[in-house]
């Protein structure tokens, strides 16, 4: 949990554990750091936070802050259960442990990720999936993936969705405006939310939006997220765009300016290649903005009947999408689907759905003692 820098698992991590720590003055919580923590984390005085270097930025950092520093803090404490938000588990030690492995994009993917990292993680994750007494993970296909990849039975992988925060909710059409006016000059516009990274198809939607743009679109293409790897590819299709004029990237936002953004476009595009689950179509539904999504992975689990679902692979497909968007009653219909279909993914829910894998652990390591 880093400030002003919550990814998916930063999210995660703070929603969900925030409420437990709440709802669970009973148990006594050590949150572990590798680096200074921001205050306003320790939720309740029933959390205790620890500090323990080195800070874990790099493989080599990794191997030992979770082989070495860890088993110290756990010597010092005995922990009745770890508890690891990013699929991390020390392999020397000997408390049980859950983790929460969101999804193994890595395994399928390798060439989208950093070359040492790549490295680390097929090399480890899989001993971390067989070492961790029980696995959480974010979607039923996330589950199906990490079993038949892994050779795991389903019986030790729960289910723990994902939630949208509280500060998405739509807007009057009057701050709809002046955020547009601020943002794109009045235009309404089309929005990607994400990390900038090739698995998330940014060139498929830059390839697209060319087509919408030359069969009559006017819309333009607001990109929110950071430039994480962003390759050769994107950027020649970027720099060589008809309509470049008309895509802005904002950078990252949060919070309320994410809100601000989210909830004054025209659709949501998301149409990843790989997604373990995809928290913006839920923010999107939350703001009472329709969605557009991939036939892959968990985003059609995610997004059931309240979304355009289009290939990721063929650009044509998704240009349609974003004609068909035009029709305004067909919008109003994926809006009130999504505003349904967000009840199903609170940050309460998945906060108990943890608390029902965390007794379960609880009870196997009994069970083996």
């Amino acid at each position: 949990m880093l400030p002003n820098k919550l990814e998916g698992i930063g999210w995660f991590t703070y929603e969900i554990f925030r409420r437990l720590a709440q709802r669970h003055p009973e148990i006594e919580w050590l949150f572990i750091f590798d680096r200074p923590y921001e205050p306003r984390f320790i939720f309740e005085s029933n959390i205790t936070p620890v500090v323990i270097a080195p800070p874990a930025r790099h493989p080599i950092l990794w191997y030992i802050w979770f082989e070495w520093s860890l088993p110290r803090v756990f010597k010092k404490h005995k922990p009745d259960l770890f508890i690891s938000t990013d699929g991390y588990v020390s392999l020397r030690s000997k408390v049980p442990d859950i983790a929460v492995i969101h999804d193994i994009n890595f395994e399928h993917h390798p060439e989208n990720i950093p070359r040492k990292a790549r490295g680390y993680f097929l090399k480890n994750f899989r001993k971390f999936a067989h070492k961790a007494l029980r696995i959480a993970t974010v979607s039923r296909y996330s589950r199906r993936d990490i079993c038949a990849t892994y050779g795991i039975s389903n019986t030790k992988v729960d289910v723990v969705y994902n939630g949208a925060g509280d500060f998405f909710f739509p807007l009057q059409s009057e701050e709809k405006e002046e955020v547009r006016k601020e943002i794109t000059h009045g235009a309404e516009y089309f929005i990607f939310v994400g990390a900038l990274n090739p698995r998330k198809n940014i060139d498929g939607m830059l390839a697209a939006y060319s087509l919408y743009r030359k069969a009559g679109g006017l819309k333009k293409f607001v990109i929110v997220g950071e430039k994480m790897f962003w390759n050769k590819t994107i950027a020649a299709i970027y720099n060589h765009h008809p309509y470049r004029n008309d895509i802005i990237f904002t950078g990252r936002l949060e919070g309320k300016d994410l809100n601000k953004v989210l909830a004054s476009s025209h659709a949501l595009l998301f149409v990843s290649h790989f997604e373990g689950f995809g928290i913006p179509i839920v923010e999107a539904f939350k703001c009472g903005v329709p969605v557009i999504t991939a036939t892959t992975t968990s985003m059609p689990e995610v997004a059931g009947d309240a979304a355009l679902i289009c290939n990721p692979h063929n650009v044509e497909h998704i240009a349609k999408a974003m004609e068909e968007m035009e029709d305004e009653k067909l919008r109003q219909t994926l809006i009130e689907r999504g505003r349904k279909r967000a009840e199903i993914f609170t940050w309460d829910r998945s906060a108990d759905m943890m608390w029902e894998s965390i007794q379960k652990a609880l009870e196997d390591a009994k069970r083996l003692a």
